[in-house]
């Protein structure tokens, strides 16, 4: 008798490779394909027994090797890639079996795709997955979204397969529709902001403390024992002591600093603005990526322009107003990316709990940190509130951070040291707090040059002057 898995995956990358290894590990059988006979043999190498991993590079072997209803999950690069293997897919699997698309894909690709392939009778849903290489190997965050029902039918694999955090499995059905993969979306712009974030203080301490790496692995090392106790804070740690395989010196030293991305940033910033949903410290985040691509125009301008004298702080000082302002600056960027979650859920019916999704990222995912545990506090006290700003679990630890934000700020612009990130969260933090705003003057500029009219403070409706 033919031997049928419990579990297919396609796309076997690093990402692949260690996701199938794990659903194996957890008391599964699964079963990959890719068109490239070397990854194929490599997961069969890694794997060891054929009885709970196998692999294949045809697409017919793939899916005659799995159970019905299949099960079948993507880990190929979001695009046009994703809408082709689905096409290579649906001459040979059947009614009722499901796709799950792993990437990061855009939601509203997901929404089409869901659309077009229940018309098949085919259930399809996004999964985000969150963890790198590592993650997927050993338990990632999992951030799944769409037909409740189909969902079911793969939780009891994907909560075999997720990070634990105190026992609880990091993954939950999360809505309707794109939201999986639009959480997942979020997610990684709040990962842009924090990594934004956690840089402009390194720079800060190198140039206004005259840290070395030693001393900045011991104190981000000291920070991760503390509230800033993070993934991101974890690994920058590690990274200071890293020394250079190809000449002297450490690592970190050597690597150009141009910072790449793949999209899902720009996705978040450019979603933030079709909402209405301020998220500076996310936007700045991903417009220092493309400052950083432009290279040689910095270095040709540094040449050109005068900078302040930089005025050294003493390093206890420094580290005591680093790590304060980090920490507010995490939880308004935690705030910003939330924000625009519960509003996101609104607008696209994605019925989004922010509670459980704070909990799903408390390990396994590249943003977990000791902060979520108090966000998902938060939002179970109160799950309507729009932002943690409002939440009163959250505003003895802004009101004791934000003043250390306001010093480095200073600092820094006295001394021509950038702090964008920062910058932009003390900003939000002090327009989002403020009852009135100068913007009744552009009202009135608006209505000057454009007769498009304005509201007023003492009377209801809608007005217009000739100016």
């Amino acid at each position: 008798m033919e031997r049928k898995y419990d579990f297919g995956l396609i796309g076997l990358g690093v990402m692949g490779r260690n996701f199938i290894l794990n659903v194996a590990d957890n008391g599964f059988t699964a079963f990959g394909h890719d068109t490239d006979p070397e990854k194929v043999n490599a997961l069969k190498g890694e794997g060891g027994d054929l009885t709970k991993v196998d692999a294949s590079t045809s697409i017919k072997t793939f899916v005659n090797s799995l159970k019905q209803p299949r099960k079948i999950m993507l880990l190929v690069p979001a695009g046009k890639i994703v809408d082709t293997v689905i096409e290579n897919l649906l001459p040979q699997i059947d009614r009722g079996d499901m796709i799950i698309d792993g990437g990061n894909s855009f939601f509203t690709d997901t929404d089409r795709r869901e659309a077009h392939l229940e018309t098949r009778g085919i259930f399809f849903f996004g999964a985000g997955v969150s963890g790198g290489a590592e993650g997927a190997r050993k338990g990632p965050s999992i951030m799944p979204g769409g037909s409740k029902s189909a969902y079911k039918v793969v939780q009891p694999i994907f909560e075999a397969v997720a990070a634990k955090y105190q026992g609880e499995p990091c993954v939950a059905y999360l809505g309707p529709k794109s939201a999986g993969n639009y959480v997942k979306m979020v997610h990684n712009g709040i990962e842009y902001g924090l990594m934004q974030l956690t840089s402009e203080i390194y720079d800060l301490l190198q140039k206004g403390g005259n840290y070395n790496n030693d001393q900045l692995h011991h104190l981000f090392k000291k920070w991760n024992e503390g509230r800033l106790q993070s993934f991101l804070i974890e690994i920058s740690s590690e990274i200071f002591l890293q020394k250079d395989d190809q000449g002297e010196g450490r690592l970190i030293d050597k690597i150009l600093d141009k910072a790449k991305q793949k999209g899902t940033g720009k996705w978040t910033s450019q979603n933030a603005m079709d909402l209405g949903i301020p998220i500076p410290t996310i936007d700045m985040a991903v417009s220092m990526r493309e400052i950083s691509a432009l290279k040689d125009e910095r270095i040709k301008a540094d040449g050109l322009y005068d900078r302040p004298q930089i005025e050294s702080m003493a390093q206890e000082e420094l580290e005591k107003l680093t790590e304060s302002a980090l920490y507010f600056a995490f939880i308004i960027t935690y705030a910003q990316g939330l924000h625009q979650l519960s509003e996101a859920s609104k607008d696209y019916a994605y019925q989004l709990n922010m509670a459980v999704i704070a909990k799903i990222w408390r390990a396994g995912c590249i943003i977990r940190a000791g902060l979520l545990a108090d966000i998902a506090t938060a939002f179970e006290a109160d799950p309507a509130v729009p932002n943690l700003l409002l939440s009163p679990a959250f505003i003895e630890k802004v009101q004791g951070t934000v003043a250390s934000a306001r010093t480095l700020v200073a600092y820094a612009a006295k001394n021509g040291i950038p702090l964008p990130g920062l910058a932009a969260s003390l900003t939000y933090f002090d327009a989002y707090t403020a009852s009135r705003l100068p913007l009744n003057l552009i009202q009135a500029q608006r209505d000057y040059f454009g007769s498009h009219t304005y509201e007023r403070l003492d009377k209801e409706g809608i007005f217009h002057t000739e100016w």
